[in-house]
């Protein structure tokens, strides 16, 4: 899949809103990250949808005047596990339950929609260390699932 004429149009809103940074914090919830992570997945190389994951959330926390501080703001270390729980579910599943737009993959992986799926891998004390907003850092409690 590339995002293109032939990705679904709430879909390309979505993305389109998202590196915008118009999003609203109403909007910016756990399925919309879900949904934007499958999507860019879907288009692009991990790293390049992980730039473009980096990219668009500076960009809405920016736009909603979030402040960079040690507890608050992007943290390197949440979005790369996600980004990493969530390629891991899309690639394991594709054949079984190939999703065709952003919404079913999200109505068919429930399992993704809690925005605590990272306290079943990191402590808090690890996820917030102020070394884990700038770089990634691995889990303490277990390991990120892995799709060879």
């Amino acid at each position: 899949m590339s995002i293109n004429e032939s990705t679904h149009e709430a879909d390309r809103a979505l993305l389109d809103a998202f590196a915008a940074g118009t999003l609203s914090p109403e909007q910016w919830r756990q399925r919309n990250h879900v949904a934007v992570a499958f999507l860019l997945l879907e288009a692009y190389s991990f790293e390049e949808a992980l730039d473009r994951v980096r990219a668009g959330i500076r960009a809405t926390n920016a736009a909603h005047g979030v402040v960079e501080s040690p507890t608050s703001g992007y943290n390197e270390t949440t979005t790369v596990a996600l980004l990493r729980i969530i390629d891991t579910v899309r690639r394991a599943y594709a054949e079984t339950f190939p999703a065709r737009t952003a919404d079913e993959f999200c109505d068919r992986h429930p399992e993704l929609m809690s925005h605590h799926i990272l306290r079943l891998f990191y402590t808090p004390a690890r996820r917030m260390d102020p070394a884990a907003k700038h770089r990634f850092v691995e889990p303490d409690l277990a390991p990120l699932p892995r799709l060879e």
